[in-house]
């Protein structure tokens, strides 16, 4: 099978932003708060240095994600590392938010958030006596927007969207023909908190 070279990924680092490379753990502050994620499992290099992004373009501060002697498989890694540094400096300047809806036809779902913001209750779901509780993952807040309407925000887009994943599964109808019993709570909007 051909080896490439070398796959090169660039991600341009904001002004507002101080990104730190440690043995392949790269931690990123920004005005919204502090991120951390290691990356020792796939082997690539990952460093800082100064580049231009497009032809006729200033040099700005860069992280680097370089792998050599790469299949086309190992190569895919290399986006993919670029990719959740990207989301990263999102989630420190902008941050993440998951709108969610609850869809009911006849028993009426009542939400109970707890005070921390940090993990929700699910009562009276398709008339169940049993209350569903879910905690959301660290670092993502809860809050009610309206009586059927919920918000999950947060800096980590892996947290708040699987903090929502565990929300949606938690309130599935089992055992019954779900074109029927569409109940349950989705996710409605996927957005930036400061877009």
């Amino acid at each position: 099978m051909p080896k490439l070279l070398k796959k090169t990924e660039h991600v341009e680092i904001p002004s507002n932003v101080e990104l730190t490379i440690k043995q392949k753990e790269v931690t990123v502050k920004g005005p919204r708060g502090e991120l951390k994620k290691k990356f020792n499992h796939p082997k690539i290099d990952v460093y800082k240095s100064k580049a231009s992004l497009k032809r006729d373009t200033p040099v700005v501060d860069v992280v680097v994600v370089d792998m050599w002697y790469a299949t086309k498989r190992d190569a895919a890694v290399v986006r993919t590392v670029a990719t959740l540094i990207q989301n990263m400096i999102i989630g420190v300047t902008k941050g993440y938010r998951y709108k969610m809806r609850v869809v009911y036809a006849h028993f009426p779902v009542n939400l109970v958030i707890a005070d921390d913001k940090k993990s929700i209750i699910v009562q009276n779901f398709v008339g169940e006596k049993r209350a569903r509780n879910v905690h959301m993952y660290e670092g993502v807040t809860i809050e009610k927007l309206g009586k059927d309407e919920i918000c999950l925000e947060g800096n980590d887009v892996q947290a708040v969207s699987q903090s929502a994943a565990n929300l949606h599964q938690a309130n599935q109808v089992k055992n019954k023909d779900i074109r029927q019993f569409l109940d349950g709570i989705y996710v409605s909007e996927k957005c930036l908190i400061d877009a």
